[in-house]
């Protein structure tokens, strides 16, 4: 049966009614089931169930009537044996589920009802759950916002990962300084979480290659005396907005080929008995495992591998149900990978076709980059992934030699035809870098290994091109090319900010969850008292819910009234936190010399992860709580400035800081920021951006206008000329007193008199060290730029229309936009519609 054709243009999501489920959906319906779950589930009666019995036995009930339309969806799609995107992603940072998925489902008004008939809360049974710990920071949310949109698009797709026991980590301070603590967010279950051991999968690991010679003398290379994994699949459905398509991810959990050695531990070997199985679940273990360590170093190519390899064998199960000619591969299949992480799909769907297929080399090689699209995330080149050869060799012998074969064939196929005899030029785009050892370079295989590659901000496409790949762009000019990120408004408006939603929805209309360019209809009410009102009570409604956590968290006092400047992401010093820092010192030691200083109080609000192995990022965390501590027990400031740290920045807590925020901080380097999500988010919710020319910074820019934003600092260009002029630091610093102050301040010991030199290595970066990101070059005109921040937020009036603004602009950074651009110029995917 043919596919369906699309009957929408570029898979643009309907206001259409949501799905009616055959089972019974209302107050009443819910209630029984969710009774139903407790007593035959879980084994508790109403008076014995906990909170978190109600949370999964309404979980569970909800999961029923998401599970009819998954079963319609996977029928419809297999039926009209669609093309399908297939999603690589070593992150997803989900959040929480249940909220957002009878939002999704229009289950809210249902199950809100059908609990407070049960005397329960809805917020408290929200408040339950974990936080899914399958990712870190944007990489993992923006692949969470995509599974939303490809859902609600009703386009056929499938995100593959793993299943981590334990996330990043849970963090809470000492002394200002972060402690890691294991995120064991998978204790007690899922029950979002269908287990497949029917489709489990054996995988090759370590090993040899033997190459054999039939009768002509043509070689065959077999790879032998390997050990290997097995990956168990999880599905969790994806649920699109109004329940008329659910897809699904699958994430693997890793396992030993053989549970229990019985010999051994029959002889008493009751430890060795089980080595095998401890070193094999340690793959799927933790997120982003250490790799200072050359044990770290194997554990994580070795993470990377296992997932890439089990799911496309699952790819190639799911292709091979309807289809036995592999020429149609690309037909049928679309694979993008999420930055360099899953790179080694290149040689191993190589290896795949080749080995095991036993196809031609040329025509594997053919299929692979048909098949393959990359997008990359970065432009630090220590973040772009390189393998060293001899872990290959290890680890992957048979895909070392295939990652030979396929750079042996650029280069004399390609990058000679191009330059010929240019030896140099052979050697800037090897894949294999002449180092020592050498390494893989894995952005390199991506872009040889892909059909499509595509930076995820207009100025980050630009610099992708003529900065870090500019030879490949020369030999591939129609390659490269820009899809600016976005996300999904159903999570980042509709679930977090309800208040704000209801005013929507009576201004525009109910449709603009589907179609956030719907929000524009609001600029109309940007000189309407009464809304503006509304917009800045709807605002410190908010703010007074975040100054409750902040009390609760943190043990500081906050007023709903002070102007609330937030900075929430990773920890890295590109993002420059410590320049937000700079700020904070100074308005300190201003109200210090004059405490009646014409400024409107202000909450300085943090959220971020550093990594564990992440020195300066970990000194930065502990001097921002350390100044903190002083100065919000300086009574001399009178109440004029807090600063905040919130621990253990995730999902679920981002969604109480975003709608509460004033001020969105977007403030890295220049040319540093791929693109950002937080700053789409903070300005859906009515904050205001203050930013560098980085990133998606410059696109918000365009769409909420001049007037709306404060842009400071350095531009590209710029940035690029006083590095080529040579930068100096301490330029900065003897030419100004009052950054000299604010610099020398950090490096003393006024904020650790009990720890010496504590804080010292960030000053010690910032002048000895060079200050790569240019701290000291942006911190004037940061400084002026938060001087009209302040100025603005005391005319309310202006500050209220400038909020309004810049929800109504964003419509542009909709995930539903940014998927169906990939659908149309990538995938070639079209919506499959489910009966």
């Amino acid at each position: 049966m043919p596919q369906k054709p699309s009957t929408r243009k570029n898979a643009k999501a309907t206001a259409e009614p949501f799905f009616k489920f055959n089972i019974e959906a209302t107050a009443e319906g819910l209630r029984a089931s969710i009774l139903n779950h407790l007593k035959y589930s879980l084994a508790r009666d109403t008076g014995s169930a906990t909170k978190r019995d109600w949370w999964i036995s309404t979980s569970k009930a909800i999961q029923d009537r998401i599970l009819e339309r998954f079963i319609d969806t996977m029928a419809a799609q297999t039926e009209s044996n669609a093309r399908r995107l297939y999603y690589l992603s070593l992150e997803y940072l989900m959040g929480r589920m249940l909220h957002n998925n009878i939002v999704n489902a229009g289950l809210y008004e249902a199950t809100k009802k059908a609990l407070e008939s049960l005397n329960l809360d809805i917020e408290e049974i929200f408040s339950v759950e974990e936080d899914m710990g399958l990712g870190n920071g944007g990489l993992g949310r923006l692949a969470a916002c995509f599974m939303d949109s490809l859902a609600t698009l009703q386009l056929p797709a499938v995100g593959y990962g793993i299943r981590y026991q334990f996330g990043l980590f849970r963090q809470s301070f000492v002394l200002g300084r972060q402690a890691e603590q294991p995120d064991d967010w998978c204790k007690f279950g899922s029950p979002w979480e269908i287990v497949r051991p029917e489709y489990e999968k054996a995988i090759k690991i370590f090993g040899r290659v033997q190459t054999k010679f039939d009768s002509l003398g043509n070689s065959r290379h077999e790879w032998t005396d390997y050990g290997q994994l097995v990956g168990l699949p999880y599905d969790i459905p994806i649920v699109g907005y109004g329940a008329k398509t659910v897809n699904f991810m699958r994430l693997w959990e890793s396992k030993a080929s053989k549970e229990l050695d019985l010999d051994i531990f029959n002889k008493g070997g009751y430890v060795d008995a089980v080595r095998d199985k401890s070193w094999a679940e340690s793959v799927s273990k933790v997120l982003y495992p250490n790799d200072t360590s050359e044990n770290g170093k194997e554990l994580r190519l070795v993470q990377q591998y296992f997932f890439v390899a089990c799911s496309l064998y699952d790819i190639i199960r799911r292709f091979e149900k309807n289809n036995s000619d592999f020429e149609k591969f690309p037909e049928k299949v679309a694979v993008q990978l999420n930055d360099t992480h899953p790179a080694i799909a290149v040689p191993e769907l190589m290896r795949l076709l080749v080995d095991e297929k036993h196809l031609p080399w040329e025509k594997a090689w053919d299929i692979t980059r048909k098949t393959l699209a990359y997008t990359n995330h970065t432009l630090l080149p220590e973040a772009l992934e390189k393998w060293s050869v001899p872990l290959f060799e290890k680890v992957l012998p048979r895909h070392l030699q295939m990652i030979y074969d396929i750079n042996r064939s650029f280069l004399t196929q390609e990058v000679e035809l191009r330059w010929p005899g240019d030896d140099a030029k052979k050697r800037e785009l090897s894949i294999i870098e002449e180092t020592s050892p050498k390494q893989v370079r894995m952005a390199y295989m991506s872009v040889v290994g892909s059909h499509s590659v595509n930076g995820v901000a207009a100025i980050h496409t630009q610099l992708l091109r003529e900065k870090l790949f500019p030879l490949f762009d020369e030999l591939y000019p129609d390659r490269f090319n820009n899809k600016t990120n976005g996300i999904t408004p159903r999570r980042w408006l509709k679930q977090c900010n309800p208040a704000l939603s209801a005013l929507a929805d009576r201004c525009v209309g109910t449709d603009w969850p589907a179609d956030l360019d719907k929000l524009r209809g609001l600029e109309k009410f940007a000189e309407d008292k009464a809304v503006l009102d509304e917009f800045m009570a709807i605002k410190r409604a908010n703010k007074e819910v975040l100054a409750k956590i902040i009390m609760k968290d943190c043990g500081v006092e906050v007023s709903p009234d002070a102007l609330f400047d937030v900075q929430i992401k990773r920890l890295h010093e590109y993002k420059r936190q410590h320049l937000n820092l700079l700020h904070i010192l100074t308005l300190y030691r201003r109200l210090l010399h004059n405490p009646d200083l014409d400024i409107p109080a202000r909450v300085c609000i943090f959220g971020a992860k550093a990594a564990p192995g992440y020195y300066l990022a970990k000194r930065i965390i502990e001097a921002i709580n350390r100044v903190g501590m002083v100065i919000n027990s300086d009574t001399r400031i009178k109440g004029k400035l807090k600063v905040v740290f919130l621990p253990n920045y995730r999902v679920s807590l981002a969604e109480r800081i975003i709608p509460a925020a004033d001020l969105s901080e977007q403030i890295s380097t220049a040319g540093k920021e791929a693109s950002g999500t937080g700053n789409m988010k903070l300005a859906l919710n009515g904050a205001l951006t203050i930013g560098t020319l980085d990133g998606a910074n410059i696109e918000i820019k365009e769409e909420v206008g001049d007037d709306n934003i404060f842009i400071f600092g350095l531009t590209v260009e710029e940035v690029e000329e006083l590095r080529a002029r040579g930068y100096n630091p301490y330029d900065y610093y003897y030419a100004s007193e009052e950054l000299r102050e604010v610099v020398d301040w950090i490096g003393s010991d006024y904020f650790t008199p009990e720890a010496p030199g504590e804080l010292s290595a960030i000053r010690d970066s910032l002048l000895g060290g060079g200050d790569p990101f240019l701290v000291l070059a942006d911190y004037h005109s940061y400084i002026r730029a938060q001087e009209a921040v302040g100025k603005a937020y005391q005319d309310k009036a202006r500050w209220a229309k400038m909020a309004l603004l810049n929800t109504a602009r964003v419509g542009k950074f909709s995930s539903d936009r940014t998927i169906s651009e990939y659908a149309k110029h990538i995938w070639k995917l079209d919506p499959v519609i489910v009966p």
